[in-house]
């Protein structure tokens, strides 16, 4: 696998993180040592070491940043731990849901034992309505949104989108399994669709500014044609 690279200076390089692989190897993703990581993949491509800023799930794909030098490291990561640093993502979801609105909940922290407050923004892109029947009803309604969390909270658009009824699609902890399943017959989908599409911030060592955006996965494209093929508005 090549990983595309999206930007790239003396401090830092953004890639595109494809669906399905694992930021680094930790604890909390079970150790699966057999599976290859952005790090490991990174460093297998470019023959240096990188270190990750941030992260997204396994199942997200998008932008992922990785400081070139270990001290660059905590400048880049201060940027995410205030929210300074302006996130946008592309989810498709169950429904129509609203234009805009705002999703004020808490979510569980890290420890998984303490809610902690969370704050995402949405935005209505496009709607679709296909001729597949889900459970009672004869059609299926999906909406494309976009997604800005203000806050960095672990599964948080996950969590927030299945509390206002609107989960994910190819979520499998949150989500409505039997529209995954739909994915997975009828458009051979089994993938999260939820995608960090830009990052937007002033440099900490430059201060430029910088926007950064990368295109959505193969299987995106072609499961949103097909949508758009069936759409019956």
């Amino acid at each position: 696998m090549v990983l595309k690279i999206l930007f790239e200076d003396t401090y830092v390089i953004a890639v595109h993180k494809p669906n399905n692989i694992l930021v680094h190897h930790s604890a909390m993703a079970n150790n699966q040592l057999e599976e290859k990581s952005m790090v490991q993949l990174l460093q297998d491509q470019l023959d240096k070491k990188y270190f990750p800023v941030h992260r997204l799930d396994r199942k997200t794909s998008g932008i992922i940043l990785f400081s070139k030098q270990k001290e660059y490291v905590s400048k880049f990561q201060a940027l995410f731990m205030s929210n300074v640093i302006e996130k946008k993502y592309i989810g498709l979801v169950r429904g129509f849901i609203p234009e805009s609105g705002k999703i004020d909940s808490p979510v569980k922290g890290r420890d998984a034992n303490v809610h902690k407050e969370a704050l995402t923004y949405f935005e209505r892109k496009e709607t679709y309505k296909v001729p597949i029947k889900v459970g009672p009803y004869e059609n299926s309604r999906y909406s494309l949104v976009e997604l800005s969390p203000k806050t960095g909270r672990l599964h948080q658009l996950r969590i927030h989108m299945n509390k206002i009824s609107h989960p994910l699609i190819g979520d499998p902890k949150y989500g409505d399994r039997f529209h995954n399943r739909m994915f997975e017959d009828q458009f051979q989908n089994e993938a999260l669709f939820l995608h960090a599409k830009t990052l937007s911030f002033t440099h900490p060592y430059t201060n430029k500014q910088l926007h950064l955006i990368t295109d959505y996965p193969d299987n995106w494209k072609r499961v949103i044609e097909l949508l758009k093929s069936k759409n019956n508005l």
